[in-house]
This record gives structure tokens, C-alpha cells and sequence, in this order.
């Protein structure tokens, strides 16, 4: 007879198998020479909210934007403002957060003429990742723990990397992106 203990494990392994999980990561890739420059900043002691919306508009041909929670209005405004200036500029939101987060701003973004998608794939949408000009001369690529939120910016503990000009990067971040868009549904208010 099996111990108590392993009834737990032992199924969800049995539930995985069946399901075809057990195995079905794809290889992680070498990793690659880093190139361009690498800045940190630090919430709540640095702007990087004021950071962000200054990537966003210095933006020339397009957005793209993973987030967990998105309720920060000055990066909504930016986002809408790169729009109107003819950058493509389209979003990714994690669907619960949205449903649970009266102030996200999804609807000011369609409202404002920005696509979003909802991710409803996974547990959570984790992603915290904005992608400037992926494919241009001058990419510009921010991630870290940082949501685009009020709090992360005056009251939490948090950390943001800006990646500028490593070509390599950016294009595995847009490709992930535009993975994450294929499964995601659009938001339609």
C-alpha cells in the first residue's frame, strides 16, 4: 500500500502524463552574447514609471506591452499618445487581473484606439515587459518585477532592466510576444 503522503504527487504525475504535459518543455536556449547597454532602476526610490512613459514616447514605429496589472494612468496616456502618433502599439493583459482590478485601464487603451488581448492560458499572465522598436536599429527592451501600477511605483519593492540595442534580445522578446498574442482573445468592451 502507498503511503498518504505520495497519493498527492503520484496523481498529479498520473494527471500530467494524461494530460501530456510531463516532458513538453522545448530546450532552453544557449545562451548569446549580450549587446547595447543595460540600465537599472529601483521603485520606490527612482521614477520608473516616468522612465517607461519615456521610452513609450520616444517610441518610432512600435509598442508591445506584457502586463500582469495595468492601471497606471500616465503609462495608459503614453501608450495612447504613441497610438495617435501612428506607432503600432498593441498590449497584453493578464485576464483575472483585469476582471479583478476595477482601475485597470484596458478599457481607457480600446477606448484610445490600442489593442488588447486577454491571456487566459495560464494561472497568471506574469509577464512585466515592454518592447520599443524590437525590430529596428535602435531596440529598447524593459522587463524586471515592476508592474505598471500605482503601488509598484510609491510603494513597493521593485526593480526594472532597460536593454537598449541588443538586436538579439529584443527579437526573442517579440517572438515570445506575438506567441503569448496567438493564444490571447481580444478585449471588446
Amino acid at each position: 500500500m502507498m503511503p498518504a503522503a505520495f497519493v498527492p504527487a503520484v496523481a498529479g504525475l498520473v494527471l500530467a502524463l494524461a494530460c501530456g504535459q510531463a516532458g513538453a518543455f522545448e530546450p532552453v536556449p544557449p545562451p548569446q552574447p549580450a549587446s547595447g547597454t543595460v540600465q537599472a532602476a529601483f521603485a520606490p526610490w527612482n521614477d520608473v514609471e516616468g522612465l517607461i512613459v519615456g521610452i513609450i514616447d520616444g517610441a518610432r514605429r512600435q509598442v508591445l506591452v506584457q502586463a500582469y496589472l495595468l492601471t497606471s494612468k500616465n503609462m495608459a496616456r503614453a501608450l495612447i499618445r504613441a497610438h495617435r502618433r501612428g506607432i503600432d502599439v498593441q498590449v497584453l493583459m493578464d485576464a483575472e487581473q483585469m476582471d479583478k482590478v476595477p482601475a485597470s485601464q484596458a478599457l481607457a487603451l480600446t477606448e484610445g484606439g490600442v489593442p488588447v488581448w486577454l491571456e487566459t492560458g495560464y494561472q497568471n499572465a506574469h509577464n512585466k515587459v515592454v518592447v520599443v522598436d524590437g525590430a529596428t536599429a535602435a531596440p529598447v527592451l524593459v522587463t524586471g518585477s515592476y508592474n505598471y501600477t500605482w503601488s509598484a511605483a510609491h510603494k513597493n519593492a521593485e526593480n526594472v532592466l532597460v536593454l537598449r540595442g541588443d538586436h538579439a534580445l529584443a527579437a526573442r522578446y517579440v517572438a515570445n510576444w506575438q506567441r503569448h498574442q496567438r493564444d490571447a482573445t481580444p478585449f471588446r468592451h
